[in-house]
């Protein structure tokens, strides 16, 4: 079955960087667009990032734009995203998840999520 396993989460300072990763199985991960979302405490799902295919080409939110880079390695079935100049409202359980159409820019566009990691910006 799809599995989406995220490391690389943590407490964070202001300003500091984070690097989390997304171990996928069970599916054949070249072939499927990828992205990002979060939730922030109180919050609903916010899409984040998503990358196509061959990771030449990516999309952003406007919050993180600038700031975080979504990539992939198709050889070791793995998503990344680089998150830097992190902020308090950055915040959130992060996690991966698989693109069933479109190009994933939107919530309802995905069809399988992992479990998160949790990401914690400290003032």
């Amino acid at each position: 079955q799809v599995q989406l396993v995220e490391s690389g989460g943590g407490l964070v300072q202001l300003g500091g960087s984070l690097r989390l990763s997304c171990a996928a199985s069970g599916f054949t991960f070249s072939i499927y667009y990828m992205g990002w979302v979060r939730q922030a405490p109180g919050k609903g799902p916010e899409w984040v990032a998503a990358i196509n295919t061959s990771g030449g080409s990516t999309r952003y939110a406007a919050s993180v734009k600038g700031r975080f880079t979504i990539s992939r390695d198709n050889a070791k079935n793995t998503l990344y995203l680089q998150m830097n100049s992190l902020k308090p409202e950055d915040t959130a359980l992060y996690q991966c998840a698989r693109v069933r159409y479109g190009l994933g820019s939107t919530l309802d566009q995905y069809d399988a999520w992992g479990q998160g990691t949790q990401v914690t910006v400290s003032s």
